[in-house]
């Protein structure tokens, strides 16, 4: 379990990395989840994360970090699935709207947790 958290951070990494370099695609990619009821499917996916990253947690060397992360995905897919799609919408809207400097440094954020995912796993 600890190898699937490991490519969960890896992910993160990469994801990270591309939206640093193009800022657009994390724009394009909010857009795709805002259509019809596809912000669904990122609630489910976070969930799913959640569940993997509290399961697995006993595996991993810094557990603590693994089980903050995974009540944070938890968090975040139950808020998904009650603020709806088209509140959500509406976030990522103004999502959307933001600088790509601002893109950027949310994509330093999310390469920065997958390093420390990789390094807590």
């Amino acid at each position: 379990m600890a190898l699937v958290i490991q490519g969960f951070g890896i992910v993160l990494v990469v994801v990270g990395v591309v939206y640093l370099l193009k800022p657009g695609i994390s724009k394009q990619i909010a857009g795709f989840f805002k259509k019809g009821k596809l912000i669904y499917l990122a609630g489910l996916i976070r969930l799913a994360m959640a569940v993997v990253f509290l399961l697995g947690a006993r595996e991993c060397d810094i557990s603590w970090v693994i089980i903050v992360f995974g009540v944070l995905f938890l968090v975040s897919g139950i808020v998904t699935f009650m603020l709806g799609s088209q509140r959500a919408g509406t976030i990522i809207d103004w999502y959307q709207r933001q600088s790509n400097i601002l893109i950027r440094v949310i994509a330093v954020i999310i390469l920065a947790a997958g390093a420390v995912i990789i390094h807590s796993a």
